[in-house]
């Protein structure tokens, strides 16, 4: 083989660790929130749930909504889709005030995330 051929095999060779390296690689971050981050809510959800955009261990994902008091007003744990993207978790009633959702998760390849976003439900409505 020629030094020219030799360099161009090393090259796509390499550019192709690149490409594959990327998704090894991922990490699991919220999609979407809901009730999302800074919202006011004139009614009290009955879950929090939370889209990644890759997919999460469901082993290692735990989802925690604390009242200002740092009470978890979840009921039992919490639960990922059978897809492994969607992590949510029932909550007891809420009462007017703040709440900070707190989040663990695992991707599928390992990383680590965690995260936190507060909302808030109004005096108003039901």
């Amino acid at each position: 083989m020629t030094t020219h051929r030799l360099m161009l095999i090393a090259s796509l060779a390499i550019g192709a660790l690149l490409c594959l390296s990327k998704p090894l690689l991922a990490h699991s971050f919220p999609a979407k929130e809901q009730p999302a981050a800074g919202q006011t809510l004139s009614s009290a959800p009955s879950e929090v749930s939370i889209r990644y955009d890759a997919p999460i261990e469901h082993l290692f994902a735990n989802l925690q909504v604390l009242d200002a008091a740092g009470n978890n007003m979840a009921v039992g744990q919490p639960r990922v889709s059978s897809d492994g993207y969607t992590l949510s978790v029932k909550l007891n009633a809420l009462k007017p005030g703040s709440y900070t959702v707190k989040w663990s998760v695992v991707c599928i390849d390992t990383h680590h995330t965690q995260g936190s976003y507060t909302f808030s439900l109004s005096g108003t409505g039901s």
